[in-house]
């Protein structure tokens, strides 16, 4: 389905939230590469993803979200934790926060732990806001393969397991988002990437 990378239709980012709530997967646009989403509180929609991608289930997922309030919903969110969302949201910062009890251990890879970032990108923000509640956000590629930034590429990794391709043409690739572990304290870099955080040596 085509979609107007810069403003999305609302019946678009609908049709592919219902698909999202029955348990479906849709490959969609954002601010890199294409990713994968599914209903990430939904335990059999995490695990089709998995087996999907191939993933390792002890590899967490990262999960989108479309507003603090949201991030509030499934995770506990410190104050350090909050200004940095003041500060990076919407952004390619990835925070890793304790998960509330009620989010499926597949998600968090039995670490007791989330990732959360929320998306500049409108069809990914927006299709969380359609969704009203977390979706996975892992790149749209076979795992160990090189995550593609066109619709054509998505399928061409995955021409059947896919419900749903937003196609917002081209994403410029890049960096992925930094992620920041802030459950300890100071929190810990476990990955450079497009926003630069200065480490503990500078």
């Amino acid at each position: 389905m085509a979609v107007d990378p810069g403003a999305p239709t609302r019946a678009a980012l609908r049709a592919a939230a219902d698909i999202l709530r029955a348990g479906g997967v849709v490959a969609f646009p954002t601010e890199t590469f294409y990713g994968l989403a599914v209903a990430a509180l939904d335990p059999a929609s995490v695990k089709r993803l998995f087996a999907l991608k191939g993933r390792p289930e002890s590899k967490p997922l990262l999960v989108l979200v479309d507003s603090v309030t949201m991030a509030e919903t499934v995770a506990h969110v410190s104050q350090a934790a909050l200004a940095l969302m003041a500060r990076y949201w919407p952004g390619a910062l990835t925070l890793v926060l304790s998960a509330r009890p009620h989010v499926p251990a597949d998600v968090t890879a039995g670490t007791g732990t989330l990732g959360l970032r929320v998306s500049p990108h409108p069809v990914a923000r927006g299709l969380v806001e359609a969704l009203g509640e977390p979706a996975t956000a892992p790149s749209a590629n076979p795992t160990g393969l090189e995550p593609p930034t066109t619709a054509e590429g998505v399928l061409a990794y995955f021409s059947d397991g896919i419900d749903l391709v937003l196609d917002g043409g081209p994403t410029p690739g890049g960096e992925p988002s930094t992620v920041l572990d802030v459950t300890v304290d100071p929190p810990r870099i476990i990955r450079q990437g497009a926003v630069r955080l200065p480490t503990p040596t500078e």
